[in-house]
Parts: C-alpha cells; structure tokens; sequence
C-alpha cells in the first residue's frame, strides 16, 4: 500500500487527508483557520495556525507511513517571512480588498504594459503588485523586513523542506509572472517595489521542491526525507479532483470563497476572469472568484443565527419561496473579485420589508451567491465555452438547500461526486505523480464516483430570473457610491 499525504490550507479550516494511491482514502482531519476582518475590506489570517493545525495533524492521521507530501491552498494570499523563516504579519488574503488606491495607480501606470495577455489577467485586488504597494506605503518597517514572499501552500512546503518554491498558479495568479517568458516579469516586479530574489523558483505542481526536514519531521510525525512537491491551487486541485478534466468540464466549489472553473484545452484570457494552469500538464482552467461565498455564510451564522445550526438555517430558507419574497443580496462583503474586479464593492440587502423573516433573509444569502455563479456562466457563454457536466464540491455541498438553489439558479444539472476530500485529493494525486508512485493522471477516475445529481426546477429557475436581473442592476446603479471616498 502506497500512502500520500494531501493537506488543504483552507479559508475556514486546514484539512488533510491520507490517500492509497489504489483509489481509497484511508484518513482525514480537519482544524479550524480563523479569518479576521479587522477593517472593511481587509481579510487576514495567521499562517502559525496553518503550521500548527498540520502539526497537529498527528494525532488522528498515520503519517508516520506516508511516502509523499502536497499541499494545496488559497490563492495567490501573501506571506512575508524574514530573514530567519519567522512570519512578519499576518497573510494578506486574496480577497483582501485594502489596496484599492493601489490598484488604480498600477493600472495607470502600466496601462501599456500588456498586463491582460501578459499575465492572464488585469490588474486586481487580487494582483500581489498592489498588496506589495500598500505594505511599503503603510507598513514600512515589515516591507523592509521582508526576504521572502509566498503564498498559503508555499509556506507550509517551505515549512516541511525548508526550501523556497512558488507553485506556478500562484505565480500566473499574482500577477507579476509573465506567461511569454515563464519568468517573474522586471517590469511589473520593479513597479510593485518587489526583488525578484524574494520570490522563489517557479515550480510546476508536482515538481519535488525538497524532502520533509528532521525538524519538520520532529514536528509534524512525517518520516523524515520524504519527498515534497510544489503543490497547487485548491480551486485547481478541487477542479481535478472532482474529474474537472475534459472540455466543457465545470467545476462549482462552495468553499470560504466562490470559485467556478472550466476546463478548456486553450488558455482563455479575459479581463472579467482569471486563468490558471490546470494540474494535468498542457490544460488550462479559465476560472471565476467570488470574494465571499462561505465566509458569508458563517458570518451570518454567527452574527445572525446564533441560536440555530446551519441545519435549522437551511430549513427557515426552505419554508420560503424561490426569489425570497423579492429580496435581493449582493454578496460584495469582502470587495469583488471577478467578474467586476472591485475592491470598493460591498454587500447590500436590496428589498427588504417588514414582512421579510431570517428564512427569507439567509435564502437571498444563498440565491446571491448562486447569482454571482450565474454571471461568471454568462461571461463562459460569451466567450463560446458551453459547460456541458457541472459538478459541485466543498463545505456547501453539504447543503441540500444549497446545492438545489445552484442548480436553480444555473438552470443546469449539477453532480456531486461521493467524496468531499476535494483541494487535498487533488494537492495528494499532484504528490503520487511527483513521487512516482503513480504515472498517469487519468488514474484520478479511480477516486470519482457521483453519489448524486440536482436537477433545477424549472418553476424555481424561471422565478430566479427577475432576482438575478435585479441582482445585474444593482451593482452599476450603486458604483458611483461604492467609490465615495467616506465608503471606501
């Protein structure tokens, strides 16, 4: 039996699972990650968790026999380390919103610099080159501090080998790596105030960057000098582990953020999307994130219904009709990624009433995601790509409300693979492959097996077609007060 480690450094939780590469799962576990908002738009989390949450990982999982490591992880958040390996701040999230002046001067500034086809996508909140802006202008003494920079799964494999990688999704992701060279792009770096020398190797997903250290193995219970790969990005690990692999192949995944990938054998540019590397070699993943899908979820759990699991939530959403009785939510908590690529956009409750219950309220929660998911399906139509399966993955997939509003709301059937491992399976497989221990990566089938497919219904779908006009209208008539500097 050949055993894998695969660990998911996740919005809301760090999950880990052991894989036989034969096609069973043998383990998983999963620890709590605690995103924090200290401002309006500012998401931030403490990377010493992550570590500590996979240290901890012992106690249920048996890695001493594990031959290999992957990690997957959000994408592209930001990590300073100094000149020791110690953390400086907290990770700056990807959907961190704080740099929005910064945003606009560096779209100004390399207005001719080809960023969309260079990189793959527009300048963004989600762009390193802002964050990089904002910390040298606001945090002086860190910045300075600074020797290296990478993303979530980066430092846990910088953490397990000691050695400096950057997985190439979070290099295509960050905006600073150009897609013609296959290189960190001097023009984009020197204009962010970023060394090159402070961003690792670029590194395919299932490249070995280094083997597990006697300290880390002393720390975590890995056997020592087992080999660790690069990892990927858990929207691209979801994706394929879900059989996310042939064309017209989309992917729904309900985690902290919002994410919907398809598959394509092209790379798609667009600035109302972002495009990665899919983890099998010569694929692309034209793909869509919504700042907030889960995240919201909890926080209205906790802010707002407290006195009720997420169970009973659901089922005061399902006494209530679709279309929520007219109420409408822009799920903009956060700022928004794509498609509108606006840090300064925030959340609104559109048509409220006297009449409107919590039922009512938590429904236009959920049918406002699935909004943001249909607009995304929109663009994919435009540009020609027809999904033609939709599976759906992560924690809301654990929702049978939930699941049913995509469905509706998307107009098309979705299936739900049995399995919930999700960005670890796939981070897991990226491992086996970099390890040896498998050679093909179609071998993925063995572990796909759809437990169930949603089917909309079509009086639901027609009754979400006046919500999500609605939903379309809002966010232009409100912009205008969105970037009133007192709001942002």
């Amino acid at each position: 039996m050949s055993l894998v480690l695969g660990i998911d450094v996740g919005t809301t939780a760090t999950k880990a699972l052991v894989v036989d590469v034969g096609g069973t799962i043998v383990a998983e576990a999963q620890r709590r990650s605690d995103l924090r908002s200290p401002h309006a738009g500012w998401a931030e989390e403490d990377p010493d968790q992550w570590w500590s949450n996979v240290c901890s990982l012992r106690e249920e999982l048996p890695l001493g026999d594990v031959q290999a490591v992957g990690v997957s992880g959000m994408v592209p958040c930001v990590i300073l380390l100094d000149a020791d390996g110690a953390t400086l701040r907290p990770s700056i999230q990807q959907n961190d919103a704080r740099a929005g002046r910064e945003v606009e001067e560096l779209a100004r500034e390399l207005a001719e610099a080809d960023i969309l086809h260079r990189t793959g996508s527009p300048i963004t909140q989600q762009s390193v080159a802002p964050t990089a802006r904002w910390l040298a202008r606001h945090e002086p003494q860190t910045w300075a501090d600074t020797r290296t920079i990478l993303g979530s799964y980066d430092l846990i494999a910088h953490r397990l080998t000691g050695e400096r990688a950057a997985e190439h999704n979070w290099a295509l992701e960050s905006g600073l790596y150009d897609l013609r060279t296959r290189d960190w792009a001097p023009d984009i770096c020197a204009a962010a105030g970023i060394d090159p020398d402070r961003l690792g190797p670029v590194r395919a997903s299932s490249d070995v960057v280094g083997t597990v250290s006697a300290q880390a193995a002393a720390a975590t219970g890995l056997a020592q000098g087992i080999p660790v790969v690069a990892g990927c990005a858990d929207h691209v690990a979801s994706a394929f582990a879900a059989g996310v692999v042939d064309d017209g192949d989309m992917l729904v995944k309900l985690g902290g953020a919002g994410d919907i990938l398809l598959s394509t054998a092209e790379p798609i540019v667009d600035e109302r999307l972002y495009l990665d590397h899919h983890l099998v070699p010569g694929r692309f993943l034209p793909n869509g994130c919504m700042a907030a899908s889960g995240s919201l979820i909890r926080w209205f759990h906790e802010q707002l219904g407290a006195d009720a699991d997420l169970a009973g939530l659901d089922a005061e959403a399902a006494a209530t009709a679709p279309g929520a009785d007219g109420l409408v939510l822009l799920p903009y908590v956060l700022g928004e990624k794509t498609p509108i690529n606006d840090p300064r956009a925030r959340g609104v409750l559109y048509g409220l009433h006297l009449g409107h219950t919590r039922g009512h309220v938590f429904r236009a929660v959920l049918e406002g995601i699935s909004y943001g998911f249909r607009h995304h399906l929109d663009i994919f139509r435009e540009r020609d790509l027809e999904p033609r399966r939709v599976r759906l993955t992560n924690g809301g997939a654990r929702s049978k409300l939930w699941k049913q509003v995509t469905a509706d709301v998307l107009g098309l059937p979705i299936e739900i693979p049995r399995t919930s491992a999700g960005s670890a399976l796939g981070a897991a497989f990226a491992a086996a492959i970099g390890a040896g221990l498998l050679d093909d990566w179609s071998a993925i089938d063995r572990f796909v097996d759809v437990k169930a497919v949603i089917e909309p219904e079509p009086a639901a779908h027609a009754a979400s077609h006046e919500g999500y006009a609605i939903y379309r209208e809002l966010y232009p008539a409100l912009a205008p007060l969105f970037h009133r500097e007192v709001i942002a």
